[in-house]
């Protein structure tokens, strides 16, 4: 995969959100020639600029998806494209269903046709495990936006240009993610907020998605959907982890921070999903990702899906969902959340001063963990 992006034009959407900015520092390391960064917030794209002001790899570029003609200026003379623009949360697309729209599914249709006009190599969209059976307006334009991806590529067979999806579970950490929710709630004593005790959710971290997003991308033949494994935690067990880790942090004992059930919010599941039933029985699997292939296979069946380390017979007997798969211990989130420096970024230090001395000495000894000098 490493020489995959040697010398190439990329073009990355949403390059300012969690996944954006994660995906532009690791291409970066890759040698191309050239990283485009598109996206709509001026702000967040002027920082990400001043990060790399030193490098004469990437440009960034203020625009919105839903714009063809600035997508098409972009795109010219690129080689990638990761869509990675959305309109991603759930509770705000059930409000604003019309917005949800214009990103989630009209934007993709504007990479889509700026891609063809200018020859672009391959196109990898990013899609969420609510495109899965989907409840609520956000995971149905994600399952509207696979089936156009998977859709471009039956038109370009042809030409060798590639479409293709990745669907993703939750980013842990993200913007907007329950994390940050959860940090603010334990800062205040209280409650936290769960909507439900049985609860469950796909997890990984924003590197680990990017690194698999990559992947998929070098090994993509055209029209799959790509389904990352990762692990699933129950909500519930996630605050209660957050608490004893970020309780003493804020002056808190965990004990005295209560936890609040609000109840499935609208558009919500108890679970995931990452696969269908249907979809199983044409699937084939790698160490570290799934490739759901095509169904229209009669238009697709010249495309050879051969990738390297491909396991002769797929595990998968039935379909992913979260509250099949075996959970995390709450101990072992923990350690998730202090070996991946999950909680690093919180904005402790204002905090600190009204902090009592044993209280450092558990500060200290976190920070620790975080830094991968012991975890107790």
């Amino acid at each position: 995969m490493d020489d995959f992006f040697l010398n190439k034009v990329v073009l990355v959407t949403g390059a300012a959100g969690s996944v954006g900015q994660e995906l532009v520092r690791q291409l970066l390391t890759l040698n191309p020639a050239e990283v485009r960064a598109l996206d709509n917030n001026e702000t967040e794209l002027f920082f990400l600029g001043e990060r790399y002001r030193d490098s004469h790899e990437l440009s960034v570029h203020l625009g919105d998806v839903r714009d063809e003609r600035k997508l098409e200026a972009v795109c010219n003379g690129t080689d990638i494209i990761f869509h990675a623009a959305a309109f991603k949360h759930v509770g705000l697309s059930e409000y604003h269903p019309f917005d949800a729209v214009q990103t989630n599914i009209m934007g993709v249709k504007s990479v889509i046709r700026a891609a063809k006009r200018q020859g672009v190599e391959k196109v990898l969209f990013t899609s969420s495990d609510k495109a899965v059976h989907p409840t609520n307006v956000m995971g149905t334009t994600k399952l509207l936006g696979e089936r156009l991806i998977t859709a471009a590529n039956l038109t370009t067979l042809k030409t060798g240009q590639r479409f293709a999806s990745v669907r993703f579970g939750n980013v842990i950490g993200s913007r907007g993610s329950v994390i940050p929710i959860f940090a603010e709630q334990i800062r205040r004593g209280g409650p936290v907020t769960v909507t439900d005790p049985k609860m469950t959710r796909f997890f990984m971290t924003n590197e680990e998605a990017v690194r698999l997003l990559l992947e998929a991308c070098a090994m993509a033949c055209g029209g799959e959907v790509f389904v990352t494994k990762m692990p699933v935690m129950r909500i519930l067990d996630l605050a209660r982890a957050m608490i004893a880790l970020l309780a003493p942090m804020y002056g808190w004992d965990p004990q005295d921070i209560p936890i609040r059930f609000m109840g499935v919010r609208s558009g919500e599941k108890l679970y995931e999903e990452l696969l269908t039933v249907e979809e199983t029985v044409r699937v084939l699997e790698t160490e570290r990702l799934f490739a759901i292939l095509p169904s229209l296979r009669g238009l697709s069946g010249k495309v050879q899906y051969n990738y390297k380390g491909l396991v002769e017979r797929t595990s998968l007997l039935k379909h992913y969902i979260s509250d099949q798969e075996p959970p995390m211990t709450i101990q072992e989130i923990k350690h998730y959340l202090l070996a991946n420096r999950i909680l690093a970024d919180l904005d402790l230090r204002d905090r600190q001063e009204s902090v009592s001395g044993r209280q450092h000495r558990h500060l200290h000894l976190v920070h620790e963990a975080q830094l991968g000098l012991g975890v107790n």
